[in-house]
């Protein structure tokens, strides 16, 4: 049998959970008991890497690591435990009862200066900041708008076609050297970071994993189209001010040409995904299933209940 060799290597087990999904992978050792996920923290290390790791066979996999194991039954059935663990928490702790149209007007609503990582990182951030900030959001830019596309052949009419339009700006609109996770790459590289994808998982902490790991969820399963799409409004519908921010905080830390770029290309292009992604992808998906409201709202909301859990959590770092 082939062996995928193009992947990242294998991450460093966090605890019981992860050391026997990594040992399972690396040489067939046993797997743990599905219902041991039930007993673990359910946005603590061990948990997300467990699940990073199974959803990264679903991307590049790992080097060394058989592609057959992607669709492995022993591994699924413990990948499904940690998903539930995992959903279960998210829905407890990520509730709102608005419609979505209100929801999302709240994403409009600018935190107060200073009090977020971004304005940190405009108004006082150094080179060792944005390094830092770089090597966890790695984790997330270098796939970006992968976990995004599984939800195309889910949606019809304006929602699939408005959802293709900006995945095909995510993509670079038909130049390799614009694709976004391409321009993060050289972003890092300003930084003086390995851009290689994947380089920085042993970095990366949990709030992050968990943030990668629901767009995966929400991606690979069907029924949660819905959630998806609310996790993809929030992203693009914060991106714009966020990224004119960070723009800032590159130019004035000398960090780069390609650095200041990324996010000064997110600044425009984040500012007309929006207008899409409310009007046609939610206004379309709602319009064909107006019974996936909540689901919008669940997922809109979950996103911003995980980037409050990593915004304190690097500012508690750099703090310290």
């Amino acid at each position: 049998m082939s062996r995928h060799r193009t992947g990242p290597s294998l991450p460093r087990p966090r605890g019981e959970l992860s050391a026997r999904v990594i040992g399972y992978l690396r040489d067939g050792s046993a797997l743990p008991d599905p219902g041991r996920a039930w007993d673990a923290e359910p946005y603590g290390d061990d948990l997300q890497l467990a699940l990073y790791v199974c959803y990264e066979l679903h991307y590049r996999g790992f080097t060394g690591v058989r592609p057959e194991l992607e669709w492995d039954p022993p591994l699924l059935a413990v990948r499904a435990a940690l998903e539930d663990r995992f959903l279960a928490a998210l829905r407890h702790d990520a509730t709102a009862s608005a419609p979505p149209e209100e929801v999302l007007e709240g994403l409009l609503v600018e935190p107060v200066r200073g009090t977020g990582v971004s304005w940190f990182l405009q108004d006082r951030g150094e080179l060792r900041h944005l390094r830092d900030y770089a090597r966890q959001r790695s984790l997330y830019h270098l796939k970006e708008a992968d976990p995004h596309a599984w939800v195309l052949p889910r949606l019809a009419g304006r929602a699939k076609a408005g959802m293709a339009a900006i995945e095909y700006d995510e993509f670079g609109a038909g130049r390799a050297d614009r694709i976004h996770a391409r321009l993060f790459a050289g972003l890092m590289a300003d930084l003086g970071l390995d851009p290689a994808y994947g380089r920085y998982l042993d970095e990366g902490c949990a709030p992050m994993l968990a943030l990668v790991n629901l767009m995966s969820l929400f991606g690979l399963h069907r029924r949660l189209r819905g959630a998806l799409v609310g996790h993809f409004a929030a992203v693009e519908i914060t991106s714009s001010p966020a990224s004119r921010r960070l723009a800032h905080a590159m130019k004035r830390t000398g960090a780069g040409a390609a650095a200041e770029f990324f996010y000064t290309e997110h600044v425009e292009a984040d500012a007309v995904h929006e207008q899409v992604v409310r009007r046609e992808v939610i206004g379309g998906l709602l319009d064909d299933e107006p019974g996936l409201a909540a689901d919008v709202v669940f997922g809109i909301t979950a996103t911003g209940c995980l980037e409050d859990r990593l915004g304190e959590r690097l500012l508690a770092d750099w703090g310290a």
